[in-house]
């Protein structure tokens, strides 16, 4: 049975990726933020030694894709730990201040 939520489901998108895009941003925290009508997602670079973290990228979604980013990461670990073991860590939050102002749960 075809899946028609989403219109016809043999569509192609196609997808460009630039170079610069391709290298990717290293980041090791993110903070989440939300309101009734969005979810932002800052991907910071907390470096040792260096009192002042910098947000390298800013993503902003609806809850609906939000929601659709939390399966596919929940899909994406699954398989990960499947083939190479089960990730240790990542249940704990960060061992350190964080004051980056504003309220926590709003954007």
């Amino acid at each position: 049975m075809k899946d028609d939520k989403l219109g016809n489901q043999d569509q192609q998108i196609n997808v460009e990726l630039s170079e610069e895009v391709a290298e990717g941003t290293y980041s090791n925290l993110a903070m989440i933020a939300h309101s009734n009508s969005e979810f932002v997602i800052d991907f910071i670079r907390l470096m040792p030694g260096v009192p002042k973290a910098k947000v390298k990228s800013r993503i902003i979604m609806t809850p609906d894709h939000a929601k659709r980013l939390l399966a596919a990461l929940k899909d994406n670990i699954n398989k990960y730990e499947n083939s190479f073991g089960k990730i240790q860590g990542g249940d704990e939050g960060p061992s350190f201040p964080l004051n980056f102002g504003g309220t926590p749960g709003e954007a």
